[in-house]
């Protein structure tokens, strides 16, 4: 019960349990005591395991409402997730039939990153490292079977490599000693340990009332006093000491083991394996289908929902399965075939057919697309561990070849990646592509931004740094070619919903940021024409404030929006305000610079449109308020032809 309220009321945001998460690690003690001591008495009254039995327990108790959870997730999956949402769900959908969710969810974003909270199936990482410890336990003790003794220091050492491998890796590898199997087996391991324990000392499990209370205490305190920075750690053996607690003194009669014994206690006991299933499919749907909730009424309505299907899923799945008694285990096993298969299905599925975006209609299907549309091909990327560029991604484009053209760049450039190279390609010219995310491409200026750490600001002024020199070791380089979201830069703020990220430039001692990039101009471009013949500047394309592809999709597919046009297009007076051509105007006047302006291809004399009116079949051109798509970039590769012809 405690196990199970403390992470769903930690997921449904309850004030106060920053550490709810701890839940899953008092569910692992509790997990280890319960099967630990199953597998123990059957070796010592047997002499050895039936394989068939134990895991003929385990799917009657486990998979009925398992499937029909992820049945049921599916199909509301299926009728809300955009295309590409239900892409990702499908491969989540395949993991966690195979009960390799935190394998899976180890290689993506961490449990505690912000992109998490909408991943469908994330809960079921911790019934994969359940079951992987499972798989693995029966086969240890039969493999030391003949000695108890030698089992009984293999389980030791296995927990105390466990816990070390835990402790030292933690500071430097968080996502791997969170998800992985190894790293979680020994808070397993502390239950199974403590069950042999107390079989082989035929245990009483009543001593003391305190050893209930600091259980409990110590529970109730890592729920609302760890956090997740540094988890598991040496954080995660305060909830594995407080469970140990708990179990070991569980019969003694005192306000604590008698409060855990009341009835609504029992029952959330009942329906908790249940209520972990059903109430993350729950909340991530419903939080994404009605776009957040209004208030803490609404998600506590939710919750209660969540309750609710865990009750009919103890009552009407998991109680009729679990009290079957099938003549032969071996074809309970083999009944797990059929729903695993179907569930495979359905996620290759929805894999295979990227999401099924058939099942929208054109209008949201242009977004959909837009949506899609920006991860370029990387496979030719690399970032050099020494050398004058050390640090920095690189990207040749082209042809093989010193490259002829240099590209630098921040996030804008990556978005006309396939515009470029296939310019290059066109011209068969190599080029090489520089960029760092978030970083003026010019010299001599720092930043400090509200949306970066100090770090990865430093990381900013040292890659610039790098590139500044490594510039000087490609001699046959004619042409540079600067990209970058110059607005953002100038003004110091974002727009829509990216106007609280804020940006100051330094290093010129300039009262604003315009003047900021004025003066780190003037002092570039002459730097820059010692070694190159020409240096073009990408005119930063309009940017529409309220527009994002991912969102306008959602809402038209969801029916949320009556009048998308105004946020797809934007009057060009209103684009203007934020235009930074006037700050680059002295320099093409001069002739030390060449703009390649897009603007002609996206706006008419009046508007700006994310779906240009000359666009082939309706296609937008915007992934978000100010990065295009691959489908625009390669439209502008015309606009790229000149910075790939010979120097005059």
């Amino acid at each position: 019960m405690i196990a199970v309220l403390s992470v769903v009321l930690y997921h449904f945001g309850l004030p106060g349990l920053p550490g709810g998460f701890i839940g899953v690690d008092v569910f692992f003690v509790i997990s280890g005591f319960l099967i630990g001591g199953i597998l123990w008495r059957d070796l010592t009254t047997t002499g050895t395991l039936s394989l068939a039995r134990f895991y003929t327990r385990r799917v009657k108790r486990l998979a009925p409402a398992y499937f029909a959870m992820t049945a049921l997730t599916a199909l509301a999956a299926w009728a809300i997730l955009l295309p590409f949402e239900f892409r990702e769900f499908g491969k989540e959908l395949i993991a966690a039939t195979l009960y390799l969710s935190n394998i899976h969810f180890w290689r993506g974003e961490g449990y505690f990153d912000i992109g998490a909270e909408n991943k469908v199936l994330l809960h079921t990482w911790s019934l994969a490292v359940e079951e992987q410890f499972y798989i693995v336990l029966p086969f240890v003790i039969l493999l030391f079977k003949r000695s108890r003794r030698a089992l009984l220091f293999a389980l030791s050492l296995a927990f105390a490599t466990s816990l070390i491998a835990c402790l030292a890796l933690t500071p430097t590898d968080q996502t791997s000693t969170f998800y992985l199997f190894p790293f979680r087996a020994w808070e397993l391991l502390t239950g199974v340990l403590l069950a042999i324990w107390g079989i082989e000392r035929h245990a009483r499990w009543s001593y003391h009332p305190a050893l209930s209370w600091a259980g409990l205490g110590l529970i109730l305190a890592g729920a609302s006093l760890i956090s997740a920075q540094g988890f598991p750690g040496w954080q995660a053996f305060v909830p594995a000491l407080g469970t140990a607690l708990l179990l070991a003194n569980g019969r003694h009669h005192n306000p604590v083991n008698d409060g855990l014994s009341t009835a609504p206690v029992i029952f959330i006991g009942k329906i908790s394996y249940s209520l972990y299933l059903w109430h993350w499919p729950v909340l991530v749907l419903s939080r994404y289908w009605r776009d957040g909730y209004s208030g803490g009424l609404e998600a506590a309505l939710w919750l209660a929902f969540a309750f609710v299907l865990a009750t009919l899923s103890w009552a009407y799945i998991e109680t009729p399965f679990r009290r079957m008694q099938p003549k032969n285990g071996w074809r309970v096993l083999a009944a797990l075939a059929l729903p695993s298969a179907i569930m495979l299905g359905l996620g290759a599925l929805a894999y295979v057919k990227d999401g099924l975006p058939s099942r929208f209609g054109p209008e949201a299907r242009i977004h959909i697309q837009a949506a899609a549309d920006f991860n370029q091909d990387w496979s030719r990327c690399h970032t050099p561990t020494s050398g004058p560029f050390e640090g920095v991604e690189l990207c040749p484009i082209g042809p093989e070849g010193p490259p002829r053209v240099v590209i630098w760049g921040d996030s804008h450039l990556r978005a006309l990646k396939e515009g470029l190279e296939q310019a290059a390609y066109t011209a068969q010219i190599p080029a090489l592509i520089l960029w760092h995310a978030g970083c003026p491409p010019l010299f001599g200026l720092t930043k400090s931004e509200s949306y970066a750490t100090p770090a990865q600001d430093a990381a900013c002024v040292r890659d610039t740094a790098r590139i500044r020199d490594g510039l000087k070791t490609l001699p046959q380089a004619h042409t540079l070619f600067l990209v970058a979201r110059w607005a953002y830069y100038a003004s110091g703020h974002g727009i829509g919903a990216g106007a609280d990220n804020t940006i100051q430039l330094k290093g010129y001692d300039a009262p604003t940021n315009a003047e900021a990039l004025s003066r780190a101009l003037n002092a570039s471009l002459p730097e820059m024409a010692q070694q190159f013949s020409r240096i073009f500047v990408f005119r930063q394309p309009p940017e529409f404030p309220d527009y994002d592809s991912r969102e306008m999709a959602r809402l038209l597919a969801h029916h949320r929006i009556e009048h998308p046009g105004e946020r797809t297009t934007i009057a060009r007076d209103t684009a203007l305000t934020r235009d930074t051509r006037p700050l680059f105007t002295p320099y093409t006047t001069s002739g030390q610079i060449t703009l390649i302006d897009p603007w002609p291809e996206i706006c008419t004399n009046d508007t700006c449109s994310v779906i240009p009116p000359d666009a082939p079949s309706a296609q937008g051109w915007y992934f978000d308020s100010n990065h295009l798509t691959n489908t625009a970039a390669r439209a502008l590769a015309p606009l790229f032809a000149p910075l790939f012809e010979a120097p005059q």
